[in-house]
């Protein structure tokens, strides 16, 4: 059982209707969510259960929707595995996807829930500023040989600035930065012999040098934020380094915002570092599939199921999590 990673999802994985039944079968879930909602001042928790769901994907109300419900996944299985007599596992990392890194920090204990609500609002907020009067743009770029990489961000550099934002699984990135170049680099990326491109409907180009003033902006938010060193190691999401330390936390939060996020290298390094099962703690499946691509050899598991008792299903409690 230490063997384990706990993975949390990222902006995207939001959904109406997240955390509802979860909260009416656990208490330990529903006080998470009430927690969220007093630190926000406002019930965020409703907007999860019951939408709108425009105004839910509004990024300052998805984010700290998602780690208010991921942390409430975490609690509802801790809560499980204590009423049903299973020594909780220590987990050999915790890792987040892009803003999940945050809901990472919370479980492993390096900020609170209440100020992870909060910053990942400002975050959102941040972001949406960031890079006034340059319009820019993200695209998903599916089934291109990573050799090929270069000659796709070099396609798109001759319009304006570029970046691959993510690298998700074999296959599967995401380019990211100023509109014109976005547009350019998809346009020949089929060229270039990807099978699918699209450009997303985004606004924000995350995870590039647009960010810049948002992570200016973050590092002053989060100056006078308590950080403590991870109780659980967690990784960077630029280039899979551990981070070990409280310094190296706030410093990730806020370098992640200009920086790709290398899910690639943070699920082999885990693996390469012995973890054989990988848990999706939050709302959906995506990180899931995501994990299946990369090592196919380890179990991957979402906590999130809404046909198992209290609509989460929990690893070594409910045997069906760790068929692979």
């Amino acid at each position: 059982m230490d063997r384990i990673a706990f993975v949390f999802p990222g902006q995207g994985s939001q959904a109406v209707g997240m955390g509802k039944a979860l909260a009416e079968a656990s208490p330990a879930a529903a006080d998470v969510l009430a927690e969220a909602d007093r630190a926000l001042g406002e019930p965020i928790s409703r907007l999860a259960f019951d939408g709108p769901a425009e105004e839910l994907d509004l990024t300052v109300n998805a984010q700290p929707a998602l780690v208010a419900v991921s942390i409430a996944f975490l609690a509802a299985m801790r809560e499980r595995w204590a009423t049903t007599g299973v020594t909780a596992p220590e987990p050999r990392y915790a890792a987040g996807h892009s803003m999940g890194q945050y809901s990472a920090m919370v479980a492993a204990g390096v900020i609170s829930l209440g100020d992870a609500v909060r910053l990942v609002r400002e975050r959102g907020r941040q972001m949406q500023a960031s890079g006034q009067g340059r319009s820019g743009a993200m695209a998903a770029i599916i089934g291109l040989d990573n050799a090929r990489l270069e000659e796709l961000v070099a396609l798109g550099a001759a319009h304006g600035s570029l970046t691959v934002a993510n690298r998700n699984a074999p296959g599967q990135v995401v380019i990211s930065g100023d509109r014109a170049a976005v547009e350019a680099a998809a346009a020949g990326a089929k060229g270039l012999g990807a099978r699918l491109v699209k450009v997303l409907p985004v606004s924000v180009a995350a995870h590039s040098s647009l960010m810049a003033e948002a992570a200016t902006g973050m590092a002053r938010v989060l100056a006078p934020v308590t950080f403590s060193d991870p109780s659980i190691p967690l990784l960077a999401n630029a280039d899979a380094r551990p981070i070990a330390t409280a310094a190296g936390a706030r410093d990730e939060l806020i370098e992640h915002l200009t920086r790709g996020v290398d899910w690639i290298a943070a699920v082999q390094k885990m693996s390469a570092d012995g973890v054989t099962t990988f848990v999706e703690v939050g709302p959906g499946k995506v990180l899931t599939g995501l994990i299946k691509r990369i090592a196919p050899e380890a179990e991957a598991v979402a906590v999130d199921d809404a046909a198992a008792p209290g609509a989460i299903a929990v690893p070594f409690v409910d045997d069906r999590t760790l068929t692979h």
